[in-house]
């Protein structure tokens, strides 16, 4: 029964997102309790406090394109294109020109990629955030880089990794270079 219910859910949420969640069905079927365990999880990434919705959705989507450059990217558009972020916001985003981004999600892009980095120009982003929007923020966006990687780590563990596939915003593909841009060398905060 507990499978039953959780193979339903998945089937409500590929339809919902045009998205083939086999993994998720072989996670149920080797241990329901692990998939349980896997949402729960996953559940962290929903948390949101002070940081505006572009700035922690580029966050999510930068996060996911270093560890995926297929369905787990699109995914991740797609539900920050139906939240409300911009196209044009976006584009910028998946083809890495911080120039084209606005100031806040520029700031949390290279915040996300000198931590994806292990890059100590983190510690002035982080700085940077944190005096702009306050500690919930940078622990909103922690997380969603966080579970952002989740997803892709577990498909690929599986053997359900994609190959790469154009990202579509707004009914055009975006070229990308697989989410490696490097985070600039010399750390750039601009304001509004």
């Amino acid at each position: 029964m507990i499978r039953w219910a959780m193979r339903k859910g998945i089937d409500r949420f590929e339809r919902q997102w045009n998205y083939d969640a086999t993994y998720l069905r072989d996670l149920i079927d080797a241990s329901p309790r692990a998939a349980w365990l896997f949402t729960r999880a996953t559940a962290m990434g929903r948390f949101r406090r002070d940081i505006p919705l572009d700035a922690w959705c580029a966050a999510g989507i930068t996060a996911v394109r270093h560890e995926d450059c297929g369905p787990c990217t699109q995914i991740a558009v797609t539900m920050a294109e139906r939240a409300g972020v911009t196209p044009a916001v976006l584009r910028a985003v998946l083809a890495d020109r911080p120039d084209d981004m606005p100031p806040e999600v520029a700031l949390v892009w290279r915040f996300t990629g000198a931590t994806l980095a292990h890059d100590a120009a983190a510690d002035h982003y982080r700085d940077a955030i944190v005096d702009r929007w306050g500690r919930r923020a940078l622990v909103s966006l922690a997380l969603a880089i966080t579970t952002a990687r989740i997803y892709p780590t577990v498909k690929y563990a599986l053997g359900h990794g994609q190959a790469c596939m154009r990202v579509v915003v707004a009914g055009t593909a975006v070229a990308m270079d697989h989410g490696r841009a490097a985070a600039p060398a010399k750390p750039v905060v601009r304001t509004a």
